[in-house]
């Protein structure tokens, strides 16, 4: 995901993570051991992962692709010479051979889906064949370019499969409309302007087991002085303006059909939490902020509608607006939300990458109102329409910024950093990905700090896209949340890592 600093597109390597697995165990975790230190922003220093784990590469950015179209014709490169990156990852492991661009071709079983990141309407999405070694064969294009010679779609970010309608949704945080694609070849990929939005700025989306979608959104706010009273002061801080979201569809098998858009409000008590456009310094350093922040705290919240295709229709909307009007609880740019495995999807956790600056972090009043960035816990009711959130970790200069969030077992949750280039200069130091226990049993873990090529430095905005843990399950009951989730006894990681 790009930081407010970013300007220059990503090139995505691939690598799986590997540990020893017992029978019956639950994922990767406990993750026990750590990297003492990350890396610093001087010359290219290599990534490395806790002790007890392995890097292996999957694929490279050079990689061709079996279906070239138009100017896509690698994995990471466009033929002009862009560089695009690979972000969310997908892995499923399919009962058959779903088919692709060559009749008759077996691709296997086993596959990686990325949506990539890139702009000039040619981001794309591709399919790794995990049980190809040939390489003409090893990644398929799922969305070829138009008539134009674009694709249409930029900055596609997050990713997941859906097993109720057995499709895939995209998100693109640029402000377009979430795409949906067959599963199986071909992807047929479509956007779905007047159910979900558009423009949109979704990143992270996962279903629960009723079929209902959240989404995060992640869309910066009015940049404010870090002093309220000093209008000269450093303007990097920024107002909360980006909204979590949950869709519940009239057709779980027919995304089409529409349904209702939510936003999640947060009350105190007893009056939520709302954006006010009038008063961006208001918003930033407002006591509902702090209070939000502190740990030990908890507040209600619940779902709100902001949009019902049976009532409003389904022309294209702007989400965002709409959240607002409602009265949802706006936050300081929201990445990726994960399920609590084995709550029965009544707990979520979820990130806000914060204003990415150190100026502002070292602000002591917007330090405590989540300016490095937060992680929040939010614990449904039964019925899954109210709940309570209490924030989880509140960012540091030493963890901040978080981006894409996965669990590594049903007890640790894994956070990567996207801190941008800006930050990443202000405090010499490069992105890592933490490993947290859910109980607060062990300290944070540096489970992963990244390291940094020559083609990184030139074209800057170095950062992992987050990890993917998973067993590929495409079965409903199998999937992250349930009671009796299977997902982690047979595991297999997939960790994306930005290379130059």
């Amino acid at each position: 995901m790009r930081s407010f600093q970013a300007s220059s597109l990503r090139l995505g390597l691939f690598v799986a993570l590997a540990a020893p697995f017992a029978i019956g165990q639950l994922g990767i975790g406990p993750i026990t051991t750590n990297v003492k230190f990350a890396k610093k922003r001087i010359g290219h220093p290599a990534s490395t992962i806790a002790e007890g784990f392995k890097l292996q590469q999957i694929v490279t950015g050079t990689n061709s692709i079996e279906n070239p179209s138009g100017v896509i014709t690698n994995f990471g490169v466009l033929a002009n010479g862009t560089l695009t990156e690979a972000d969310e990852n997908t892995y499923l492991v399919f009962d058959q051979n779903p088919g692709g661009p060559v009749p008759g071709y077996h691709y296997g079983r086993h596959f990686l889906f990325q949506g990539h990141e890139n702009a000039g309407n040619l981001a794309y999405v591709t399919r790794i064949n995990m049980d190809i070694t040939d390489k003409a064969h090893r990644i398929t294009l799922l969305t070829p370019v138009g008539a134009s010679g674009l694709t249409n779609y930029n900055a596609i970010d997050g990713s997941v499969y859906l097993p109720l309608s057995k499709k895939l949704l995209f998100t693109q945080e640029d402000g377009g409309a979430v795409i949906e694609a067959n599963v199986t070849w071909p992807a047929n990929a479509h956007t779905l302007d007047g159910v979900l939005g558009n423009p949109a700025f979704f990143e992270g989306v996962h279903p629960d087991d009723q079929g209902n979608l959240v989404f995060c959104e992640d869309l910066g706010g009015t940049s404010v002085n870090i002093d309220p009273n000093d209008p000269n002061s450093p303007k990097v801080a920024r107002q909360p303006n980006s909204f979590v979201y949950r869709f519940v569809p009239t057709d779980v098998s027919n995304l089409d059909a529409g349904g209702k858009l939510q936003a999640l409000q947060v009350s105190i008590d007893g009056v939520p939490v709302v954006f006010h456009a009038d008063d961006p310094v208001g918003d930033t350093f407002s006591l509902n902020q702090l209070r939000l922040h502190t740990p030990g705290t908890s507040y209600a919240v619940q779902w709100v509608t902001v949009h019902d295709t049976a009532v409003d229709g389904t022309a294209a909307f702007n989400p965002n607006s709409l959240a607002k009007a409602a009265s949802a609880t706006p936050f300081k740019r929201p990445e990726n939300f994960q399920f609590l495995p084995g709550s029965n999807y009544q707990t979520f956790f979820f990130d806000t990458t914060g204003d990415t600056n150190a100026l502002a972090g070292a602000v002591p009043a917007l330090a405590q109102r989540g300016t490095w960035g937060s992680i929040f816990r939010v614990d449904l009711s039964e019925d899954r329409n109210s709940g309570s959130i209490s924030i989880f970790v509140l960012g540091t200069a030493n963890q901040a910024s978080f981006d894409n969030l996965s669990f590594a077992d049903d007890r640790t949750l894994i956070a990567a950093e996207d801190r941008g280039d800006t930050l990443d200069s202000q405090l010499n130091r490069l992105d890592s990905i933490w490993a947290y226990t859910t109980d607060g049993s062990q300290a944070p873990h540096r489970f992963v700090a990244l390291g940094r090529d020559k083609i990184a430095e030139v074209k800057g905005d170095n950062e992992p896209t987050g990890t993917h843990v998973s067993n590929g399950s495409m079965v409903p009951g199998e999937q992250p949340g349930t009671i009796d989730c299977p997902l982690f006894r047979i595991g297999r990681v997939g960790f994306s890592l930005v290379v130059r």
